[in-house]
């Protein structure tokens, strides 16, 4: 699918607001600088079945780049390609000019890679899982102490540096994993889900250490990631993989203005009729109507307090009791239902029961 033009520049993306009230800044990127990732008709097969089918889009140098899509959406598998880990069935690939295929040693020597499983070991202590990093990249000695000093000052784990690894928290061990991910002076950085299973407030703290990271050390950074707040509040840009295709690629403001509809209303209603959906549909300003179950609906509208009146006022006449009701501005979770028809949340169920086919040669 060919890159649209953004509809609004990047720099104007605004800022979000963390859980504790913490205002986050956007991260800034220059949209006229130079490509430090380009994928072209990338495709990737195992057997018959396309995990990652002709996808293309380019990174800029200093960008905060998220690929958003359900688990199984082929975004893990993109990554892995990208960083050398299995070869491209077809397309190319290039980081920072380098084309990944040909060139997989300098590839390799300009990334930064944070898998989405922890790997650090946890028999060694925080200063140790570092120092053993920065040695296999061949950091000089001298160079070593100071990255790792001014690396666990930026995750906030300098007090821990002689600790077992063992001992840290989820989220302790998740910054443990970026910063050594950094140690060798990366250019480019990659992170698959680096906040799955971790609590809000970690992740709050892994999202404000990503934007500092940045700024320190002049990253381009491109991120998977299933949360739809995540790549809100760090990507400049998000492209949208479902079943192995991009099916929209903009800004997150340009993505949630491409949706029909200014205003979610989430409304739930005891014991409503069976045309209960059909109704909504028939109200004014409506533009789309989601039956969630249970009584709860997401309707999108043009005109949030219009429709508020009408739905309520359309229950009362109905004898249908409102249980619960709230308005908000559309969301990423409206953009994806809107590009590729279902909720996130439900293919994120959907895809615990899929197993990737065996690769040819591996069968016994």
């Amino acid at each position: 699918m060919a890159e649209r033009d953004s509809k609004l520049d990047a720099r104007t993306a605004g800022t979000a607001v963390a859980t504790n009230g913490t205002v986050l800044e956007k991260p800034v990127y220059d949209p006229n600088a130079p490509s430090a990732i380009e994928v072209e008709h990338i495709v990737k097969k195992f057997g018959d079945f396309a995990a990652v089918d002709d996808v293309s889009f380019t990174v800029k140098e200093g960008e905060i780049f998220g690929l958003l899509g359900p688990n199984g959406a082929g975004k893990s598998t993109l990554i892995r390609m990208m960083t050398t880990l299995i070869p491209i069935t077809s397309g190319a690939g290039r980081i920072a000019g380098h084309d990944v295929a040909r060139e997989p040693n300098a590839v390799r020597r300009l990334i930064g890679v944070i898998p989405q499983a922890l790997t650090s070991d946890l028999d060694l202590t925080v200063e140790e899982n570092m120092s053993i990093y920065a040695k296999l990249y061949d950091v000089p000695a001298k160079d070593r102490e100071k990255s790792i000093d001014e690396l666990l000052e930026l995750v906030d784990l300098t007090k821990w540096r002689d600790a077992q690894t063992k001992t840290l928290s989820g989220g302790m061990r998740r910054r443990l994993e970026i910063a050594r991910g950094l140690v060798h002076h990366p250019r480019i950085f990659f992170l698959d889900e680096p906040t799955t299973g971790l609590d809000p407030v970690s992740r709050v703290a892994v999202w404000e250490m990503l934007g500092n990271i940045k700024e320190h050390r002049r990253l381009t950074i491109l991120i998977t990631t299933h949360y739809m707040d995540e790549a809100d509040r760090l990507c400049d840009r998000i492209a949208i993989v479902d079943h192995g295709k991009l099916v929209a690629l903009d800004t997150p403001m340009a993505l949630k203005a491409s949706v029909p509809g200014s205003n979610v209303i989430e409304v739930q209603f005891e014991n409503p009729a069976a045309d209960w959906e059909q109704r909504l549909h028939m109200l004014d300003d409506v533009t789309s109507v989601q039956h969630e179950g249970a009584g709860m609906y997401r309707v999108l509208t043009g005109n949030g307090s219009r429709t508020t009146t009408e739905l309520v006022e359309m229950a009362v006449t109905a004898g249908v009791p409102v249980k619960s009701l709230s308005v908000q501005n559309t969301t990423l979770d409206d953009v994806f239902v809107h590009y590729t028809g279902r909720q996130l949340r439900d293919e994120l169920q959907k895809a615990y029961g899929f197993v990737m086919p065996q690769r040819p040669g591996l069968q016994p």
